[in-house]
């Protein structure tokens, strides 16, 4: 099935975030990564890649991949209809490695044991293979059902290498300190605005504060890179397997 004939595919607003969205800081910069990883496993594996989607939701990326994947398999620990088989992440009901890519995005923050977790990532992933993670480095406190952890770049390189035998592993901030700050502030902005009936008001400010912050981390290379006093919304984690 091509990507032009999924335009009606669950989460299109995971895939085409709006700038008048509290979440986009994260969200467009995580549609626009996995749009990319998607292209390069498509020239790496042009036979076909096996996709496994860890804390899969309503597979939102599925479209990206849909078209050069030859197995596109959801993983959830609730009761989801749209996931394929259920479990946690720290126990992926799938075999040793049967994946090329592995995605687990937004969920390291949710899981019990996260050196467990990407233990399990490493393992389902098969030689030559890739998982893409991301998790939150700075955002407000979101049960679902548990919230437990926020992490530095540093602190997510040192759980992933720590904790399984990688080829590489490189952790990336896709947006710098003002965007952080900028979302926290759409946050509260939005919660604003929807309690005193006002969201086109809330939308055209959100959307000023997104674009604002960008504009000023784009002009300061010390925003945008972690470092000494910045804070960061979301990381991007890409670990490879050894052949």
């Amino acid at each position: 099935m091509s990507g032009s004939d999924l335009s009606d595919w669950p989460g299109a607003d995971r895939r085409h975030v709006p700038a008048g969205s509290a979440t986009y800081v994260v969200r467009s910069a995580l549609a626009r990564w996995l749009r990319d990883e998607a292209a390069r496993a498509a020239e790496r594996w042009p036979e076909g890649v096996r996709v496994l989607d860890v804390g899969c939701g309503v597979k939102p990326y599925y479209p990206f991949f849909a078209e050069h994947a030859s197995r596109y398999v959801g993983v959830d620990v609730v009761e989801n209809p749209m996931a394929d088989v259920h479990g946690p992440v720290e126990a992926l009901p799938v075999p040793d490695g049967s994946f090329e890519l592995v995605l687990c995005t937004q969920v390291l923050e949710h899981c019990d044991d996260p050196a467990a977790a990407v233990s399990e990532l490493r393992r389902v992933t098969a030689p030559g293979g890739r998982v893409l993670a991301s998790t939150h480095g700075v955002q407000v406190y979101h049960p679902s059902p548990d919230d437990l952890w926020r992490w530095t770049h540093a602190g997510l390189q040192r759980l992933f290498v720590r904790h399984a035998d990688w080829a590489g592993v490189t952790v990336h901030a896709p947006s710098g300190t003002a965007a952080c700050l900028g979302m926290l502030v759409s946050n509260y902005t939005e919660q604003v605005a929807r309690r005193a009936r006002v969201e086109p008001l809330g939308r055209l400010l959100v959307t000023g504060l997104n674009r604002g912050a960008q504009a000023i981390d784009g002009r300061a290379r010390v925003l945008r890179e972690p470092g000494p006093g910045t804070i960061h919304a979301n990381y991007h984690v890409v670990a490879e397997v050894p052949l």
